[in-house]
C-alpha cells in the first residue's frame, strides 16, 4: 500500500469516527429532551398517573383479580399533549444545539463554560417551544389534535423543561467527566506523593489536568502558597497547608516524592529559593511551562516537566526591537558559520523568524548540519535554505560560496572554544579562531557584504589561555579592518551558554546519571550564564544596531558558584549532595581562570538603548604592525609549542595573562552587571 493510499484511507477512517461521534452526540441529546418534556408534565401534574401509561398495570392486575380495569375517561396528559408536541419540542431544541455548536462539544471535558452554553443553547430552545405552542394554540388550522388548552396545560411545564434540560445534559456530561476522572486504573507501581507549590490559577489547572488523565499517576498531597488568604482553603478536595517556606517540613510529614512548581511567572531567585531549601532531600522537582509559552499557545499547563537548571540561571525574556532585526533581516541573503553548532544553529531559528530571503549554512561537521538543515526546511518551508560543508579557514571555499550568494549580512559562530582542548592544540586554535575568522572577514568585504558579525567570548578580556587569546586576536583583526572597509565589522562578546556541547551542564548530567562523583575544577570557580536563544537574540539586536568597529557587551547577569551549580543539579536530580553523589575538585585545568570578565576595563563600556547591552569602548590597533604579526603568527601555527604559541600572542596582545591571577575574586558593582568580577591584582 503507498504513502497516498495509506494517507486516503486514515482519512477516510477518521471521517466516518467523526460522524459516528456526531451521530451518537445528536441522538443522546435527543434522549435527553425528551426525558426534559417528560418530566416537565410529570412535574407540573404532579406525577398523577396517566391513564395510559397506567393501563398496561391495570390490565395485568385484572389477569391476576379476574376484575376487569376501570374504563378510562379521565384526563391524559400523556396522549393529549405530551405526544402530540413531542417531536416538534425534540426538533426545535436540536436545531438550537446543532446550529449553536453544542452537539460538538466534548463531554469528558465539561467545565463551568460549557454549563453557560448548554445554559443558552436551553434558553433559545425554551423561547422556540414557547413560540411554536402559542402559535397553535392560536391557529387551529393545521389539523392537529390539539384543543384549546386553557388552564389544562400550565405555564410551568416550559419553566420546568427549560430547567430540566440544563440538568439533564450537563447531568449527562458530568456523569461522562467523573466516570474518566475516577473510574480509572492507577499506574504501575506505587504513585509518587506530589505537593503543588502554588495555589492560583496555574496550581488549580494543574490538579484539575492530573484529575482527567486517564491513568491515574499522582497523588496529590496538597498545596503550598504564600498567600495566608488561601491557607487552608480546599481546591479540588486537597488542602492548602501553609507558606512554601513550609515545605522540607510538609515533605517530611507527608512522605512527599516530588514537588510541583505551579508558579509560572516565579523569578529564577526563587525557584533557587526552594531548590536550596530542599538540599539534603530525595525530591524530584517538577515544573510548568513558561507563563509567556502559555500565553503564546506554545504550551498547556498538562506538559508537566522536570525543573532544569535553565529554569534556575535563566533570566526573563529578552525583549527585542523586532521592527529594527526585521529591517536588517527580512528578504535578505544571510550566511551562517558554525550553523551546526549550540549558537550557530540557534541563530539560524532566530534569523528564519525573520524570513531572509535565503539562508546559507557554513559548517564543517556534516552530523551538525544536517539536522538544523532538516528542521529549518520542515519549520520554515517558505526560506531557501542553502547547507554547504566546508571549513572557514579553506579560502577557495569560503570565496566561492560568498562570490555565488553575496550574502548582506554574516554571522561568524565557527570556532574552537574549548580552553583546555586548545591549551593542547594551539596551532588549530590559531589557524582556525585568527585564520578563519581573517579569511571570512577578507571574503566578506570583497564581496559586499554590508555587515560582518563576529560572536566572540568573555575569554577574550585579560586573557589567560590560548583560546581567549585567539578570540581577541581576531576581534583585533576585524575592528583594525572596519577602518579600511567598505564592511561593517562588528563584535558581539557574551560568557558561557547554558546546554551547549562540551559545557559544564551536559558533563554534570552525564556524571550524575552515573551516579557520581560530579567533578568540580575549584570551590572558587565561578562563571556568567546565558540560554542560548537569549544569547543568539541579544546577538542579532547588537548586530542590528551596530555601525561598524563595535565590540558590544552583553549582560551576562550574576556569576554563579560552579560548586553551586553541581549541588543545584544534583539536587533537582532527586539526589543529595554529597550524601548520594559525590562532589570533588580537580583543580583548575591549563589555561582556565577561576572567574571571567566582559571588559578590559570598566570605565571604557558605554550603554546602548537596549538595557543588556553595552559597546567596549577601546582604540583599534596599528594595522600594518599587527597585519604583520598575524602573519609570522600563522605562517609558524603548526609548528609552535604551548610555551611558545603563548609568548608569540603576548607580542599580540599585551593583556594576555601568562600566569593565572590570584584566586580571590570579588565584586565589582561600579558598571552593574556589564563588568561583574575582576581580578583582586593587576594582570600579570
Amino acid at each position: 500500500m503507498g504513502a497516498g493510499e495509506a494517507t486516503s484511507q486514515h482519512g477516510a477512517w477518521t471521517e466516518w469516527t467523526r460522524r459516528q461521534r456526531v451521530l451518537f452526540s445528536v441522538v443522546s441529546h435527543g434522549l435527553l429532551f425528551v426525558a426534559a418534556w417528560f418530566l416537565a408534565f410529570g412535574l407540573a401534574y404532579n406525577f398523577r398517573a396517566s391513564p395510559t401509561l397506567a393501563r398496561p398495570v391495570l390490565w395485568i392486575k385484572s389477569l391476576v383479580t379476574q376484575v376487569a380495569p376501570p374504563k378510562s375517561g379521565t384526563f391524559d396528559w400523556l396522549t393529549e399533549f405530551f405526544l402530540p408536541l413531542l417531536v416538534p419540542v425534540v426538533a426545535i431544541k436540536l436545531m438550537v444545539f446543532v446550529l449553536l455548536g453544542l452537539h460538538r462539544a466534548s463531554w469528558r471535558y465539561v467545565s463551568l463554560r460549557d454549563v453557560f452554553a448548554v445554559a443558552r443553547g436551553a434558553w433559545w430552545g425554551f423561547v422556540g417551544v414557547f413560540v411554536l405552542y402559542y402559535g397553535l394554540q392560536n391557529a387551529r388550522g393545521f389539523g392537529l389534535p390539539i384543543e384549546p388548552f386553557g388552564d389544562k396545560f400550565p405555564d410551568s411545564v416550559f419553566v420546568l423543561d427549560f430547567a430540566g434540560t440544563i440538568a439533564l445534559v450537563c447531568g449527562a456530561r458530568l456523569a461522562v467527566r467523573l466516570y474518566h476522572e475516577e473510574v480509572r486504573p492507577a499506574a504501575d507501581g506505587v504513585m509518587p506523593k506530589l505537593l503543588i507549590l502554588g495555589a492560583g490559577n496555574a496550581g488549580e489547572n494543574v490538579v484539575r489536568e492530573i484529575l482527567r488523565m486517564p491513568v491515574l499517576r499522582y497523588r496529590v498531597v496538597g498545596f503550598l502558597d504564600d498567600d495566608e488568604s488561601k491557607w487552608g482553603a480546599q481546591i479540588h478536595g486537597f488542602d492548602v497547608l501553609g507558606p512554601i517556606q513550609d515545605i522540607k517540613r510538609v515533605c517530611d510529614e507527608q512522605g512527599v516524592d516530588e514537588i510541583l512548581i505551579a508558579i509560572p511567572s516565579a523569578a529564577r531567585a526563587r525557584l533557587r529559593r526552594v531548590v536550596e531549601m530542599c538540599q539534603g532531600t530525595n525530591l524530584r522537582f517538577k515544573t510548568l511551562p513558561a507563563l509567556a509559552d502559555l500565553i503564546a499557545g506554545r504550551a498547556s499547563v498538562k506538559e508537566i516537566r522536570d525543573v532544569d537548571i535553565n529554569d534556575l540561571l535563566g533570566r526573563a525574556p529578552v525583549t527585542l526591537d523586532e521592527d529594527e532585526i526585521g529591517k536588517f533581516i527580512h528578504d535578505r541573503v544571510v550566511m551562517v558559520t558554525g550553523a551546526g553548532g549550540s549558537i550557530g544553529s540557534e541563530m539560524c531559528r532566530q534569523i528564519a523568524r525573520f524570513s531572509p530571503r535565503r539562508l546559507i549554512l557554513f559548517e564543517r561537521a556534516e552530523p551538525g548540519l544536517f539536522p538544523i538543515d532538516m528542521e529549518l526546511r520542515r519549520a520554515f518551508p517558505q526560506i531557501d535554505v542553502a547547507p554547504y560543508i566546508g571549513d572557514v579557514a579553506d579560502r577557495i571555499r569560503v570565496e566561492a560560496i560568498l562570490e555565488q550568494h553575496r550574502p548582506t549580512a554574516l554571522f561568524h559562530a565557527a570556532a574552537h572554544k574549548h580552553v583546555p582542548m586548545m591549551e593542547l592544540n594551539p596551532g588549530e586554535a590559531i589557524k582556525n579562531n585568527i585564520y578563519g575568522t581573517r579569511v571570512l572577514a577578507d571574503a566578506a568585504n570583497r564581496f559586499g557584504c554590508e555587515k560582518f558579525v563576529f560572536i566572540s567570548t568573555d575569554k577574550a578580556v585579560n586573557p589567560t589561555s590560548v583560546m581567549g587569546c585567539s578570540k581577541r586576536v581576531a576581534e583585533m583583526y576585524i575592528q583594525a579592518l572596519d577602518a579600511r572597509a567598505d564592511t561593517q565589522f562588528v563584535t558581539v562578546r557574551f560568557g558561557n551558554v547554558l546546554g551547549s556541547s562540551g559545557s559544564v551542564i551536559p558533563i554534570f548530567k552525564e556524571q550524575i546519571a552515573r551516579g557520581g562523583p560530579v567533578t568540580v575544577t575549584h570551590p572558587e570557580m565561578v562563571r556568567f550564564f546565558m540560554t542560548i536563544p537569549e544569547a543568539s537574540q541579544l546577538v542579532l539586536q547588537a548586530a542590528s544596531m551596530g555601525q561598524g568597529g563595535e565590540i558590544f557587551v552583553l549582560d551576562m547577569g550574576e556569576p554563579v558558584k560552579i560548586v553551586d551549580l553541581a549541588r543545584q543539579m544534583i539536587t533537582l536530580s532527586g539526589f543529595r549532595p554529597d550524601v548520594d553523589i559525590k562532589v570533588t575538585f580537580s583543580g583548575v585545568r591549563p589555561g582556565e581562570k577561576l572567574y571571567e570578565e566582559l571588559a578590559i576595563d570598566g570605565e571604557g563600556v558605554s550603554r546602548t538603548a537596549h538595557p543588556k547591552i553595552g559597546i567596549w569602548q577601546n582604540i583599534p590597533a596599528n594595522w600594518d604592525t599587527l597585519l604583520a604579526a598575524i602573519d609570522r603568527l600563522i605562517a609558524d601555527a603548526d609548528r609552535l609549542t604551548r610555551e611558545t604559541a603563548r609568548r608569540r600572542l603576548k607580542e599580540i596582545v599585551p593583556e594576555f595573562q601568562l600566569e593565572p591571577p590570584p584566586a580571590r575574586v570579588e565584586a565589582d558593582a561600579a558598571n552593574g552587571n556589564l563588568v561583574a568580577l575582576r581580578a583582586n591584582a593587576a594582570p600579570a
